[in-house]
């Protein structure tokens, strides 16, 4: 769930600094930084979609330094999987509920009964945002510092470098139907800066399987993972990004 009763700055500072270990010198900006745009008829101008920007860098940024040093004898092409199975909304949004985000961010009453892949990049937007002013207040250490609070154990799980799901799928089409799989798009609703996208995936007989993103790969990719699920081809643990 979304905050209903809405913190004072240095009670939301407070809580904060229990879930990430960092006291924060700038509190408005840590304010700002967990106001959803849907908040801004009372906080004029304020929201953290442009937090949200340099969060993602830093976590990216972070995360392949954290691989890059676990992992000193892999490929690329693995490193690059460990990655995009580390920084995808569901991870960030599984992270975002395990230390209480929710219930902190400042959100109109028109997003609090979110649910489904907009409640999941709702999640994983605000933790974006909250690791930018980890970065900007306390440097990089102190986004390091959380970052691999939360996302080491997760890189060390199994399954972690789990292949690209739309590669997967395709070896597996041409093995057990001789085909190809076709991607539709089935929708793209929402803002140009925040779309969701929905698209189907179809291989040879087998029934379609359906997934959304917020991008039209992210998309496929969820579908396709969809589809290697439900055919047993993977197990139904973690995903691929």
């Amino acid at each position: 769930m979304v905050a209903t009763k809405r913190l004072t700055v240095d009670a939301l500072a407070e809580a904060l600094m229990q879930r990430t270990g960092h006291a924060f010198a700038d509190r408005q900006r840590l304010q700002r930084a967990l106001t959803h745009a849907s908040a801004r008829s009372s906080h004029a101008g304020i929201d953290y979609e442009r937090f949200e920007f340099l969060g993602d860098r830093v976590l990216g940024l972070v995360v392949a330094d954290m691989l890059l040093a676990a992992y000193p004898d892999a490929a690329e092409g693995e490193l690059s999987l460990r990655l995009n199975a580390l920084v995808n909304a569901e991870v960030l949004a599984e992270i975002a509920e395990e230390i209480g985000l929710p219930e902190l961010i400042r959100a109109g009453s028109d997003v609090r009964g979110l649910d489904g892949r907009k409640r999941v990049n709702l999640r994983a937007d605000a933790l974006e945002s909250l690791i930018a002013v980890l970065y900007l207040d306390g440097g990089l250490e102190a986004a390091r510092a959380f970052i691999h609070k939360y996302w080491r154990p997760r890189s060390q799980a199994t399954g972690a470098a789990r292949r690209d799901a739309k590669t997967e799928l395709q070896e597996w089409a041409h093995q057990a139907a001789g085909a190809v799989p076709v991607y539709i798009i089935d929708s793209r609703e929402g803002p140009d800066h925040d779309p969701l996208f929905t698209v189907t995936v179809k291989v040879g007989a087998y029934p379609p399987a359906t997934g959304s993103g917020r991008s039209k790969r992210e998309a496929e990719q969820t579908a396709a993972t969809a589809l290697l699920l439900r055919e047993g081809v993977w197990l139904n643990k973690g995903s691929a990004a």
